[in-house]
């Protein structure tokens, strides 16, 4: 049975949205002042009692959502942006929709894995507190580079994830890429990695972006001395558009005989496909490329993306892609989970 305090928080709301009262008139209806009904309605919100969408009339993110799905055998959540937006406003908007995702998905007695960059690290400021019990949040990559440890850009990324959920936290510290592949099947029979690596194997969520080699915005991995200038040049010479996780994939989505693969620290797509909740976050329309090719391979069971982005990929898509090819029969089977399109959709 709600309280008296709980009645007034509900009345006030119920004033406010549903009956378009001031808040002065309503602090009349309730006998208090106008501060105390501004408190009131905040607190409305907090409850969870209150959610606010936007839906602009003009926006196309529900038909782009669809289109997705029904292509590659996903959930789709399409962040309407205008087309006019930058990109830090882009990945602002999805960041935003990601975290409020996560506080739904994310629950006590569970595993999240966290591939570390640019977006991530986006998402991460937007996450709200939900306590958790006995849940766990693992970095799926290593982090150092030849530059930098690159743990502590890592460490605290991770660790704000873990904080917004009361989450044990473990960390990965490894470096991004070994130097030679002997080192690390060498490494990867130590105790103290098999331990990560058994946690990473038993997450229920993986949350990660894609890595672009090209394009105006570089990703971190391209640009905070992760890879030399061989290492890249490499790279083009096999094809390679982007990364998930830092392992490399080509525009069709392979990546086994990409010969830096066997130095990446992150779990390959093979691996990816045991989590079963993969989130994939992206803005930017350098990222269209190596979306597409996540796609292809795959990794993806969620996508968070944006409009301008999202009608980007779907203008990339192949026609064969479109009409039951590659893509489609990659993916048969794999049943299209939750709501579509819109962020306010989200139960």
């Amino acid at each position: 049975m709600a309280t008296d305090g709980e009645q007034d928080v509900l009345r006030a709301a119920a004033m406010y949205y549903l009956q378009d009262m001031k808040m002065e008139v309503i602090a009349r209806h309730l006998h208090t002042s106008r501060s105390t009904v501004s408190r009131l309605i905040k607190r409305a919100r907090e409850m969870g009692l209150v959610e606010i969408t936007l839906r602009p009339a003009s926006s196309r993110a529900p038909g782009l959502g669809q289109s997705i799905s029904a292509t590659f055998g996903i959930s789709t959540y399409v962040v309407p942006v205008p087309d006019s937006a930058e990109h830090v406003e882009r990945l602002e908007q999805v960041a935003i929709t990601t975290a409020k995702l996560l506080t739904s998905w994310f629950d006590s007695d569970m595993v999240m894995g966290i591939a570390w960059g640019t977006t991530l690290a986006a998402v991460s400021r937007h996450l709200t507190h939900k306590p958790t019990r006995g849940s766990t949040v693992v970095q799926l990559n290593g982090a150092a580079n030849n530059r930098s440890s690159g743990i502590e850009y890592a460490s605290d990324l991770i660790s704000t994830f873990g904080t917004s959920f009361d989450a044990a936290v473990i960390h990965f510290p490894v470096p991004a890429f070994f130097d030679f592949p002997e080192t690390k099947a060498a490494m990867w029979r130590e105790r103290s990695v098999k331990r990560v690596l058994d946690v990473q194997r038993r997450a229920d969520v993986a949350l990660f972006s894609v890595g672009a080699v090209a394009g105006a915005v570089p990703s971190h991995v391209y640009s905070a001395g992760y890879l030399d200038d061989d290492d890249v040049r490499l790279l083009h010479s096999e094809g390679v558009v982007g990364d998930v996780c830092t392992v490399f994939l080509r525009a069709d989505g392979s990546y086994k005989d990409v010969a830096l693969n066997a130095r990446a620290t992150g779990p390959s797509p093979a691996k990816l496909h045991r989590v079963p909740r993969r989130i994939c976050v992206v803005a930017g329309d350098n990222k269209v490329v190596p979306l597409l090719a996540a796609l292809r391979s795959g990794v993806v069971t969620d996508l968070v993306v944006d409009e301008v982005t999202a009608s980007r990929l779907l203008a990339t898509v192949p026609a064969r892609d479109t009409s039951g090819g590659r893509v489609t029969r990659a993916l048969r089977g794999q049943p299209i989970r939750g709501r579509l399109g819109w962020p306010g959709d989200v139960q």
